[in-house]
C-alpha cells in the first residue's frame, strides 16, 4: 500500500523540503513517470524469449546471461549513482531535485533510458557474444533496472511493515539522504557499498556537519 505522508528510518528522516527547490523542468507527468513500470516488464520478457528462441540448445547459457546481467546491474546501479548522478551537472542538477523533494515525479523518461540500453548494453554485448546471450544479458540488466525502480519508488513512497528486505533497503537509503554524496549509492544491494568503502552506518551520525 502507497503512503503519502513522509516517515523516517530508525531516526533519520525521508522527508521532503519542497521549500528549497522549486519544480524542474524535467519533472514527469504521472504516465511518464510510471512508464517504466509496464514497458520494462515487457521489454524484458522479449529479450527472454528470443534469448530462448534463438537457440533453445543452449537455454543454460540464456540462463545465464540472465543472470549475469541482473548481478551487473547492481554494478551499474552504483556506479551511475556516485559518479553520475551527484557529480554530472545536469543530471546532478536533477537529483537534488529528489534530495530535496522525494515525492517529485523526477527521473529519466523511459524512451530515453531505453534508447540507452539498446545503445549501451545490448549493442556491445552483441559485439563481444552470441545473440542468444547479448539478448539474455539486455533481458537481466532491464529486470534489474526495474526491480530498481521498485525498490526506490517503494522506499519513498510505501508503508513499509512486513518485509525486513524492504526496511533494510530504506535505512540504507535514508542514511545516503541524510549524508547526501558521502555514501550507500547502492540502492538495491549493499554489496558495492561495503567493497568500495562507502557504506554508511548509523555511527557516521557523529562526523554529519
Amino acid at each position: 500500500m502507497r503512503a503519502r505522508e513522509h516517515g523516517s528510518a530508525n531516526g533519520y528522516s525521508l522527508s521532503s523540503k519542497p521549500d528549497q527547490v522549486s519544480a524542474p523542468a524535467t519533472q514527469l507527468t504521472r504516465f511518464a513517470f510510471f512508464a517504466d513500470f509496464f514497458l520494462y516488464p515487457v521489454a524484458a520478457a522479449a529479450f527472454i524469449v528470443l534469448a530462448l528462441a534463438v537457440d533453445p540448445h543452449r537455454w543454460l547459457a540464456s540462463l545465464a546471461s540472465i543472470g549475469a546481467g541482473v548481478a551487473f546491474w547492481t554494478f551499474a546501479e552504483y556506479l551511475l549513482h556516485r559518479y553520475v548522478l551527484h557529480h554530472v551537472k545536469w543530471v546532478k542538477k536533477q537529483h537534488d531535485v529528489h534530495h530535496h523533494d522525494q515525492k517529485a515525479l523526477v527521473g529519466t523518461p523511459t524512451w530515453f533510458s531505453f534508447l540507452i540500453f539498446l545503445a549501451f548494453v545490448t549493442m556491445p554485448a552483441l559485439l563481444m557474444s552470441t545473440l542468444e546471450v547479448a539478448a539474455g544479458f539486455t533481458a537481466g540488466m532491464m529486470l534489474g533496472y526495474l526491480w530498481y525502480v521498485t525498490a526506490h519508488y517503494g522506499i519513498h513512497h510505501w508503508r513499509i511493515r512486513s518485509s525486513a528486505y524492504m526496511v533494510r533497503l530504506r535505512c540504507r537509503h535514508a542514511l545516503h539522504h541524510n549524508f547526501d554524496n558521502l555514501g550507500n549509492f547502492g540502492v538495491t544491494s549493499g554489496f558495492w557499498d561495503y567493497l568500495f568503502r562507502t557504506n554508511l552506518s548509523h555511527r557516521r551520525d557523529e562526523d554529519r556537519p
